[in-house]
């Protein structure tokens, strides 16, 4: 087993690894929801050089090596380009990571009164237990588009002069039933609506037909800050997640809680490396895509052929139009699929096989296959890509651990490996282990963080 990775940097590397980390955090506070990580994701590359490939298209322009390039899709998924020396056809070093989070949506008809209070209909989104989601300080993030075309962005919570939200649970005193019951159904989906409002509008501002009184002053708070109405809900998509910033983690603040860790311990620092590295032999690619924790469909998720149609275009505009080579291109190439491993945590230590376990500290990961049930619904990386990958790793002396998720029979997981393993390109599962994994808030070493990026450089540059 390797050894802690805080043994082995020296003052220089840490002072990095902390700029690294602080970098990370900032990045974390700003990109909540899977549209706020791809506008400040855009804001960093286009700051570092990238140019919007619409832009280039449209001015009839060619691409040569070294150009750098993004494309958006919807707000909500992002693909980075560099141009390399080699042609695409040749294929593509390519980091991928999710930016969507498990977290609370708002539904389309959602505010309603009952007995004097106002809340807002949700439905849960990705995996979570909904338990961990109660009584804990909630913010409201997201877009209100109107029918005259104009978006309004809702951000309520996260400055301290805000207020928050809250979804309440059962007191104590009276929850000798709500004790009994088994652990997903202590709290029912239908009960995580969010606690909005207990304050009426003055008798003198309600109309004769209202009655709810509550919600008739959230309306008219909301009219004034917003310039919206009721209906204007239909056309919202507003997320709910935890209030607050991301805090370091123990007295030796060797670790970061936070919101959103699955999966932006892996696409931040998919993000960095992609802008750092310069002058690539082969084309590398950064994709920040949106969808993976419900399964990846959707226009923005990586089912979508939103990514192969942005690398006819690169083909188009270096090799010119060719489907044969866009088929090629995507074949060549080779991906690390960067997302989360689950953490050993010796508080579990039942469901877990230690000697395939991934450890806090010990390095970036590699899941050779991910996949429930006999690897079921798994991609599974070839032997010789994986000592390629091992190779490149040692030479760049970056720490990784060659893990699985659980034991056999505990269950399982997927990432976009297997959807990117389609086109016959080598794919990998590589990132960060994670503590509390899709938990309001997530625990992620800051070194293993700092090693991802190093991991990802090294992968971009020789791979």
């Amino acid at each position: 087993m390797s050894k802690n990775l805080w043994t082995k940097y020296n003052d220089c590397q840490l002072k990095e690894l902390e700029e690294v980390n602080e970098k990370y955090k900032k990045c974390l506070d700003e990109g909540k929801t899977e549209r706020e990580c791809v506008t400040l994701s855009i804001k960093m590359a286009e700051e570092a050089g990238y140019k919007n490939i619409k832009d280039v298209i449209d001015e009839g322009k060619e691409l040569k090596a070294g150009d750098k390039v993004y494309a958006a899709c919807m707000k909500k998924s992002l693909a980075l380009f560099q141009i390399g020396k080699e042609p695409i056809s040749h294929g593509m070093n390519i980091l991928g990571a999710h930016i969507d989070s498990p977290r609370i949506d708002v539904k389309r008809n959602p505010l309603y009164e009952t007995d004097g209070f106002a809340y807002l209909d949700t439905h849960y989104y990705g995996g979570i237990k909904k338990y961990q989601w109660v009584t804990t300080p909630l913010s409201l993030h997201g877009v209100v588009a109107k029918k005259d075309g104009s978006v309004v962005e809702v951000n309520i919570g996260e400055d301290p002069t805000d207020p928050v939200f809250v979804i309440t649970d059962l007191l104590i005193h009276l929850g000798a039933a709500q004790l009994e019951k088994k652990a997903a159904t202590v709290i029912e989906g239908e009960n995580l609506d969010l606690l909005i409002g207990n304050k009426p509008l003055s008798e003198t501002e309600l109309k004769e037909d209202e009655k709810d009184a509550v919600k008739a002053n959230i309306l008219k708070i909301l009219c004034e800050k917003y310039g919206m109405e009721e209906l204007d809900f239909q056309s919202a998509e507003l997320e709910i997640v935890p209030a607050g910033k991301a805090r370091d983690c123990g007295i030796d603040r060797s670790m970061i809680l936070a919101y959103g860790h699955d999966d932006r311990i892996c696409s931040f620092p998919s993000l960095f490396a992609m802008l750092e590295v310069e002058n690539p032999e082969r084309t590398s690619c950064c994709l920040l895509v949106d969808k993976e924790e419900i399964g990846s469909m959707g226009a923005t998720g990586m089912q979508s052929k939103y990514f192969e149609n942005m690398v006819a275009e690169l083909v188009a505009l270096t090799e010119g139009d060719s489907n044969v080579k866009v088929r090629r291109a995507l074949q060549n190439s080779k991906m690390l699929s960067s997302d989360v491993s689950a953490c050993y945590d010796p508080l579990f230590a039942e469901v877990f096989e230690k000697r395939s376990s991934a450890f806090l500290g010990k390095g970036i990961t590699f899941n050779k296959h991910t996949g429930a049930r006999g690897k079921n619904g798994s991609n599974d990386a070839n032997a010789e890509y994986i000592a390629e990958l091992r190779k490149i790793m040692d030479e760049a002396d970056v720490e990784y651990q060659m893990v699985e998720m659980g034991k056999v029979d505990a269950g399982g997981g997927g990432t976009i490996a297997y959807i990117m393993a389609n086109y016959g390109m080598q794919v990998i599962d590589c990132g960060v282990a994670v503590l509390n994994m899709h938990a309001p808030y997530e625990v992620g070493s800051k070194a293993d963080i700092y090693e991802a990026v190093r991991g990802y450089k090294a992968f971009l540059k020789n791979a």
